[in-house]
C-alpha cells in the first residue's frame, strides 16, 4: 500500500486547529482510496522563536526535504514584525525548495454568498498563478544610516527570463487542462516600471505564441483589481508576478466568499523538491483558541496536496465534500454567517466522504 510522508508545520494562531481537521480528512480519504498518510508535525514558529531566537532550526529544509509533501498551517504573531515571522519560517521554504509556483483558486460554491450578489454559484472559478521566488520580493536590497534620521531603505525587484517563463508557461499549461474558459490573463504594470515588467510582457508575448488555443488579454494591475470586483466571471487563469499575484489572490477569495475558503499550493513543477500546501487566512490571533475558525481553506489544501500526489480520485472526493457541506449550509463558521464549530466542520466533511 502505498504511504505517503507528509510534513506538518502548524505554525501559529488557529494553524493548529486548521491543520488538525485537514489530517483528519486526508486519513478518512486515504483510508477509502486505498493508501495511508502518514504525518511528522514540527513545533516550529512564533513560539519557537520566543524558546530559540528564530522560527525554525538551521537544518529544517534538510528535516523536510524527504517529505512527499509539506502542510503549513499559518505563520504570524502580533508580538513579532510580520517581516521576522514570513522571512523566518515561510519564505526560506519557498527559496530554498525553488518552488517557483503559487496556485490559488478562487471558486464561488453552492451555498456561499459572494458580496458581489448578481454572481451565481459557480460563475466565479478562477486561479491566480503568482510568481513565488523573485519579482518584488525578492530579498535585494538593505538599509543605510538604520535608524537615524536620513535612514535610506532599498529594496530592488528582481525579474529573470527564465522565472518569467516558467511561471507564466505554467499558466498557460493549466489553462490547456482546465474545464474553462481557455483564457489566461497576464496582470502587469508596464506603462510604469518600463525595464521589469516589459520583460514580462515580452515574455508573455512569447509564450502566449506557443499556446494559439488560449485566448489572452493583458491587464494593468489597477484594471485588473477593478475588472476583479466588475467581471469577475470573465476570468480563468491569471498570472501576476509575486507582489500582484499576492494582493489579487486575497481579492478573488473574497470575491468568492470568505478568506477562510481560500487555499493555495507553492509548487516545485520539476518536483526535485517538496512543495507547500497552506491556506490563506493567516494566523488569526483574534479567534486562536475558540474553535470557530474555518477549517475548509486547509481541507481544500488537502485537496490539492492529495492530487498533486497523484491521488486524483480522493483529491475530487474531498472537493466534493466540501462543495456538499457548503450547499447544505447545515454546518457552517462564524465566517459564513453559521455558528458551528471547527470540529463540526471537519465532521461533516468525513460524514460526506
Amino acid at each position: 500500500m502505498q504511504n505517503y510522508r507528509i510534513q506538518v508545520i502548524a505554525g501559529d494562531g488557529i494553524g493548529g486547529e486548521v491543520t488538525a481537521c485537514a489530517m483528519r480528512v486526508m486519513e478518512k480519504a486515504a483510508a477509502r482510496h486505498g493508501f495511508r498518510m502518514t504525518f511528522e508535525e514540527h513545533d516550529w514558529g512564533s513560539e519557537y522563536y520566543f524558546r530559540h531566537g528564530r522560527m525554525m532550526p538551521v537544518n529544517a529544509l534538510d528535516t523536510l526535504r524527504p517529505a512527499d509533501a509539506i502542510l503549513l498551517g499559518a505563520v504570524g504573531h502580533p508580538d513579532i514584525p510580520d517581516h521576522v515571522t514570513l522571512h523566518g519560517l515561510l519564505l526560506p521554504i519557498r527559496r530554498g525548495f525553488d518552488q517557483y509556483v503559487n496556485v490559488r483558486p478562487a471558486v464561488l460554491y453552492p451555498g456561499v454568498e459572494s458580496p458581489l450578489k448578481h454572481f451565481p454559484p459557480r460563475e466565479i472559478d478562477m486561479v491566480v498563478i503568482r510568481e513565488n521566488t523573485e519579482g518584488e520580493y525578492a530579498p535585494v536590497g538593505g538599509f543605510v544610516h538604520q535608524n537615524q534620521a536620513d535612514e535610506v531603505a532599498v529594496q530592488s525587484s528582481v525579474f529573470t527570463r527564465h522565472g518569467c517563463d516558467r511561471v507564466i508557461r505554467y499558466a498557460f499549461e493549466l489553462a490547456a487542462r482546465r474545464d474553462g474558459k481557455n483564457r489566461v490573463t497576464s496582470v502587469t504594470k508596464s506603462n510604469a516600471q518600463a525595464y521589469s515588467m516589459v520583460l514580462w510582457d515580452r515574455v508573455f508575448q512569447s509564450v502566449a505564441r506557443e499556446f494559439p488555443e488560449i485566448e489572452t488579454e493583458s491587464l494593468l494591475v489597477d484594471a485588473a483589481a477593478m475588472n476583479f470586483v466588475r467581471r469577475p466571471h470573465s476570468f480563468d487563469v491569471v498570472v501576476a508576478s509575486n507582489l500582484f499575484g499576492d494582493i489579487l489572490s486575497d481579492l478573488s477569495a473574497i470575491v468568492a466568499g470568505s478568506i477562510g475558503l481560500a487555499a493555495s499550493a507553492n509548487l516545485d513543477p520539476s518536483r526535485r523538491s517538496p512543495s507547500l500546501f497552506e491556506p490563506v487566512h493567516g494566523s488569526a490571533p483574534d479567534i486562536a483558541g475558540r474553535g470557530i475558525a474555518n477549517p475548509l481553506a486547509a481541507i481544500l489544501c488537502a485537496s490539492m496536496l492529495l492530487d498533486h500526489l497523484g491521488q486524483g480520485a480522493a483529491a475530487a472526493a474531498v472537493e466534493e465534500a466540501v462543495r456538499r457541506v457548503l450547499a447544505e449550509g447545515a454546518v457552517r463558521t462564524p465566517d459564513l454567517g453559521g455558528a458551528s464549530r471547527s470540529a463540526e466542520v471537519r465532521d461533516a466533511v468525513i460524514a460526506c466522504l
